[in-house]
């Protein structure tokens, strides 16, 4: 045991949540759950939504958010139970034997300081190291974790940086103290293929290197099949087993994880365009702020009725701003968008309620899309009146029907938000969405919080309501899998440009464009070493051009 960092035995944590009017509700999240990791090691903790991932991942840190409270277990670091240490104790230990690199880096890191200030800030408040040496060793990382300019990147805002090097970012801020444990906590889920190859290149390579052990939490076997030595597979907030990387992946003996490793994705077939596009795009130029930096050119795409057109690239290429500008957020510069066989205002202010109703959106996160205070009842019923007037028993009515047509019954018409799972969320949004009626939903990587089993039950469902409903779908992705599951057309997007529009058939047949090559090439496989030869083909594509 002289090799063992965390031994976690018997762990047991609860929740309570206060609904209004009612009596608090108690209820386990994570139940009589052990493991053990080695100094050195990585240990892959993956799971649907609501497994517990997260909360045992934060329970070497004694954390628990709100509402959750570990009730039961030991906590065992570096061979002394952290939960009977005190508040100043576990305190003691955060930022120091244990750092934690969260999903969102853009919404982690403290938006009015400088990078510099941030990652050395814990070196100082423990008393690590003297200013000038926290600085020299956040520049070490810097330049181990591959980021542009290391010497200098540290004097920018967070803003001032892409996702992806803000998540490099903050993995250096959990290097710099040189701790005995890292917490990565879904640290390339909201991020493109291509940026995702690098930060967990970067993310292994500074593993291997500092020798720190690591818990990494996420629910992509494919990505934790690349720096993990072990894998618990957790659901319900119990474990249903752990074993080394190779055996859970190639001989899993529990039929979840025999299903989470043979996940099949939805073999859709395009439909051929048959009528006139329902939403017309037409050579859009668009920009923020002054103008003097382009985030669309010349972009010209069409949606055809009861279709899907999958409009895909990494961040930055321009994906959400085409959203923005289609829904009036942003008015475009230049060209035109037309919908349903009239011409949009390009100021949302500027159009009528009818065109606000026959064009909805779902968002990337259901988290933050909806009113924590509302019921499912409320948050579905609102667009009802709004757009229709309906109330009391007709509202109650029709919301009912919406829940039923979401796969999830009126049981949950009085829920809260924070009493769904990530794909119930994800699901009352669509609800909310359908609601309206609309012509054309615009889908916003609507699947990609979201863990493969969940993500596939989300991918049916949509489709099966646009064949109900005959609805268009314009669909945001970074995900090829995702477009292979439910697109009818294609639209690649790179640096503000369509560099590929056409059917499925063709956009995803060879001879490819460079850009769409290395989009293709970059999606993660379940095969361990798969990284190591995606970076080395990376490197021949490169030397080749």
């Amino acid at each position: 045991m002289a090799d063992v960092l965390l031994d976690i035995r018997n762990l047991r944590i609860e929740a309570t949540t206060y609904p209004r009017g009612e009596m608090p509700r108690t209820m386990t999240i994570v139940d009589d759950v052990s493991l053990t990791l080695e100094k050195g090691k990585v240990l892959g903790l993956i799971g649907e939504s609501g497994a517990g991932k997260s909360t045992i991942g934060l329970s070497p840190m004694g954390y628990g958010r709100g509402g959750v409270r570990i009730t039961g277990g030991e906590v065992i670091l570096n061979g002394r139970d952290i939960l009977k240490q005190g508040r100043n104790g576990i305190r003691g230990l955060r930022g120091h034997e244990v750092c934690y690199v969260a999903q969102s880096a853009a919404a982690a890191l403290n938006p009015a300081q400088r990078l510099m200030d941030q990652v050395v800030e814990t070196c100082l408040k423990h008393g690590l190291a003297t200013r000038a040496e926290a600085e020299r060793r956040a520049v070490g990382l810097f330049r181990k974790l591959s980021l542009p300019d290391p010497e200098n990147i540290g004097q920018r805002y967070p803003h001032q940086v892409s996702g992806g090097q803000l998540q490099r970012v903050m993995t250096a801020m959990a290097l710099c103290p040189e701790p005995d444990l890292i917490v990565f906590d879904e640290p390339t889920t909201a991020l493109d293929v291509t940026t995702q190859i690098d930060v967990l290149a970067a993310i292994k390579e500074a593993i291997r290197a500092t020798g720190v052990a690591a818990l990494y939490i996420t629910h992509d076997l494919a990505v934790v099949a690349q720096v993990a030595d072990d894998i618990m597979v957790l659901r319900h907030g119990k474990k249903v087993e752990k074993g080394p990387t190779r055996e859970i992946i190639k001989e899993p003996k529990e039929s979840y994880t025999q299903a989470l490793v043979s996940v099949h994705h939805i073999a859709h077939q395009e439909k051929q365009a048959t009528s006139k596009p329902v939403l017309s795009v037409k050579n859009v130029t668009a920009a923020y702020g002054q103008g003097a930096i382009k985030v669309l050119k010349n972009v010209s795409v069409d949606v055809h009725p009861g279709q899907t057109l999958a409009v895909v690239g990494e961040s930055g290429s321009g994906k959400s701003t085409l959203a923005r500008v289609i829904t009036g957020l942003l008015p475009p510069q230049q060209g035109e968008i037309t919908f349903d066989g009239r011409k949009l205002s390009n100021q949302m202010a500027d159009r009528s309620k009818e065109d606000l109703r026959q064009l909805q959106m779902i968002y990337q996160m259901a988290d933050v899309a909806m009113n924590p205070r509302h019921t499912v009842g409320t948050i579905i019923g609102r667009p009802l009146t709004f757009y229709f007037g309906l109330k009391g028993a007709e509202r109650e009515r029709r919301v009912q029907e919406l829940l039923e047509e979401i796969e999830m019954g009126t049981g949950f018409l009085d829920r809260y938000p924070a009493e769904l799972s990530g794909g119930q969320k994800q699901r009352v949004c669509i609800a909310r969405a359908l609601a309206a009626k609309p012509k054309l939903i615009i889908c916003d990587e609507v699947t990609s919080a979201l863990d493969p089993l969940v993500a596939n039950g989300i991918l049916k469902l949509l489709l099966k309501l646009q064949e109900i409903e005959q609805v268009a779908y314009l669909f945001i992705t970074h995900d090829l899998a995702t477009v292979k599951s439910i697109a009818d057309s294609i639209a690649v997007m790179y640096r503000g440009e369509v560099v590929r529009h056409g059917t499925k058939s063709l956009g995803l047949a060879p001879p490819f464009d460079v850009y769409t090559d290395l989009l293709l090439s970059s999606v993660p496989e379940m095969e361990i070493g798969w990284l190591e030869k995606a970076i080395a083909g990376r490197k021949m594509a490169s030397a080749g051009h």
